[in-house]
């Protein structure tokens, strides 16, 4: 990548109200059958965006915007090699454009790190941080050939700076993501396509408080907002990275977190 980029340089006078607005976007959310992705992709559309829905095996509907224009769903293994490429690909194929791309397919596996097995290891990386690698290298690529660059929103998770118990493979994982953006906005920037974290806390799902009481009670204490997330917190925190208002930020980490992370660990 070289040269100058043609993506925004500044507000050119808009509001505020209109750098936030995605109308004419194109926008890959991948896990979109998950709590959160679902999420994700409802407030991209909300946003304006033509929403591209990724999912594995999840059923998932197309989402319409307010554009009125329909949204599509790709199912695609993003561990196997072509997974990734083919979000791109049919995104490309529908739409002539990708504007913007979330990378929130993820799993969560718990299993002791002692203990911790190599399919188990593999698992994690290959869905987490690998297939993340992926998908930026061909959004990235598909991003730089418009004239208008592009952004790209890893989800990550607090739990990439502070490992839980069980979770330690999944902490590395997110930890790889947040470096990896890093590296990413470094090596795109100058084709106008920005890379930003948002690392999420604990998030609210249907059922949540009954499989989990313990560790919701636990939350709901030491969160200075008191309460858990939710997908719309979330998704919100990717409107706006992937939207004008966000346009001369890149290598960033968003906590979404309520202020878990702000208080003392000792």
């Amino acid at each position: 990548m070289s040269g100058s980029s043609s993506a925004p340089r500044a507000s050119d006078g808009r509001s505020p109200a209109d750098l936030i607005a995605l109308d004419g976007r194109v926008v890959a959310v991948t896990g979109a059958g998950g709590n959160i992705g679902a999420g994700i992709a409802a407030r991209m559309a909300a946003a304006g965006a033509t929403v591209v829905s990724h999912t594995r095996s999840s059923p998932v509907e197309p989402i319409k915007g307010r554009s009125g224009q329909p949204g599509l769903v790709v199912t695609a293994d993003l561990t196997a090699p072509d997974g990734p490429r083919r979000v791109v690909d049919m995104t490309l194929d529908r739409y002539g454009r990708l504007d913007g791309l979330v990378n929130n397919a993820a799993v969560q596996t718990v299993a002791g790190f002692a203990e911790l097995t190599d399919p188990e290891w593999s698992e994690m990386i290959d869905t987490n941080l690998t297939a993340t690698h992926r998908l930026t290298q061909a959004a990235a690529a598909a991003m730089a050939a418009q004239d208008s660059g592009g952004a790209i929103v890893h989800i990550a998770s607090i739990e990439g700076s502070y490992p839980a118990p069980g979770h330690g493979h999944y902490s590395v994982s997110k930890a790889g993501m947040i470096m990896h953006a890093r590296a990413a906005a470094q090596a795109y920037g100058s084709a106008g396509v920005r890379v930003n974290v948002v690392s999420p806390g604990l998030i609210s799902r249907p059922g949540i408080e009954d499989a989990w009481p313990e560790g919701v009670g636990r939350w709901s204490v030491a969160c200075p907002l008191g309460r858990l997330g939710t997908p719309e917190d979330v998704g919100d925190a990717c409107v706006f990275l992937c939207s004008d208002l966000a346009r001369w930020i890149t290598g960033a980490e968003l906590v979404v977190d309520g202020g878990v992370m702000s208080n003392p660990t000792w």
